[in-house]
């Protein structure tokens, strides 16, 4: 079976944090200890092969995640790192379903961490007609 790539782009610009003066980002919309649940479609019954690109602000933990379809991806998902970075992970756990589908970031909680999730691209293979 012949199989092609498709993806959805997705736009938070949503700053992580304990408060809103955590991180001097008055272009990012303070969310507090997650994102928003932003939705995408997936327009096949068979996805494979799934992951997200994220580019993230001034990682400082480890430990944040990435939510799909509310269930965490395995692993570590977003590594600290100094201004922005793109990171990418594979969708693991958290299976892509035929029609709406949820991607949001979730903050630990436990750190004083605060940092900005900027845009997210979910990719997938899917068969071709």
């Amino acid at each position: 079976m012949t199989r092609r790539a498709n993806y959805a782009l997705v736009n938070f610009m949503e700053l992580l944090a304990e408060e809103e003066t955590d991180l001097d980002t008055p272009w990012a919309e303070f969310a507090g200890n997650r994102t928003d649940q932003h939705r995408f479609t997936v327009p096949t019954d068979d996805p494979t092969e799934g992951f997200v690109q994220l580019q993230a602000y001034d990682v400082a933990e480890f430990g944040h995640e990435i939510l799909v379809n509310g269930r965490p991806l395995s692993g570590f998902d977003i590594p600290p790192s100094s201004g922005w970075q793109c990171w990418m992970d594979s969708i693991t756990g958290a299976p892509l379903v035929n029609g709406e589908n949820t991607v949001r970031v979730r903050r630990d909680d436990t750190t004083d961490d605060a940092f900005v999730i900027g845009t997210a691209t979910v990719h997938w293979k899917e068969p071709v007609d």
